[in-house]
């Protein structure tokens, strides 16, 4: 087999391990949040939410974990043509040479930036609820916040900071091009800064969650199918924009019904 039949079988395999890898962590990912993500508890013979209560260590632990599955869960999918350039990359500059586990390193990177996100999340909820402004069900009893999560995201979609995060997202040559850091701590430095564009991009479409439910299974399916398409169609600039004149007029509607 000549050198280059060899060069391609290997950066085949390597794809499939990468994506093999990814679909594992978001199957996982979903797989807990479809069991409860230990937010529930029994009582009187039902499954009951267990968001309300009191906030100790163990469930605030809880609820971070329960943060940093629906981020990898999310956030994954999208960030897969990213992880495979990066993967892709790192073959082609040191071709039989490349460090093994540079794509996790990438992806760990990634989701560190997620989990500190998760934790600021974590600690809203505990805030809301201590305001009595969550519901058991993890949503906020309040139109008027509801009105207002909405209106602030739709501006945020108009706003220059969105559309140069969104850029990069959707950019992912240019950022290796521009980043490119060698080794396993250079790829988890490169997933720490794709994961922060990516919250640039994302974290006021996240905070929709306090609306809809946080352990609202259709809302999380919606906001992530939402993040893919921005992210990765054609005309997702225009999507994005489009999407935030809908919620703006959403939180108008939900302020009047208030």
């Amino acid at each position: 087999m000549s050198d280059t039949s060899l060069a391609g079988f290997a950066l085949r395999r390597e794809r499939l391990l990468v994506l093999g890898g990814l679909a594992l962590v978001v199957v996982l990912s979903w797989g807990y949040l479809l069991a409860g993500a230990g937010m529930q508890h029994e009582m009187g013979g039902m499954l009951m939410p267990m968001s309300s209560g009191p906030w100790t260590p163990g469930h605030a632990l809880v609820v971070m974990l329960m943060w940093v599955a629906m981020m990898a869960a999310m956030m994954l999918p999208s960030a897969a043509p990213m992880v495979l350039l990066h993967a892709a990359m790192a073959r082609q500059r040191a071709g039989a040479r490349a460090p093994a586990g540079l794509s996790a390193a990438f992806v760990l990177g990634y989701l560190a930036v997620w989990s500190l996100f998760s934790v600021a999340a974590t600690a809203l909820q505990y805030a809301l609820e201590r305001l009595a402004l969550l519901s058991p069900m993890m949503q906020t009893t309040s139109l008027v916040l509801a009105g207002a999560i909405f209106i602030a995201a739709g501006i945020y979609q108009w706003t220059a900071l969105k559309r140069v995060c969104l850029q990069h997202c959707r950019s992912p040559f240019a950022f290796v091009m521009a980043h490119w850091r060698d080794g396993p701590r250079g790829a988890f430095g490169m997933g720490a800064r794709h994961g922060a564009a990516c919250l640039g991009c994302c974290w006021l479409l996240m905070a929709l969650l306090f609306i809809g439910g946080v352990m609202n299974l259709g809302w999380i399916t919606g906001i992530a199918v939402f993040v893919a398409i921005e992210k990765l169609a054609p005309a997702g600039h225009w999507l994005s924009r489009a999407a935030g004149a809908l919620l703006v007029a959403w939180g108008v509607a939900t302020w009047l019904a208030a």
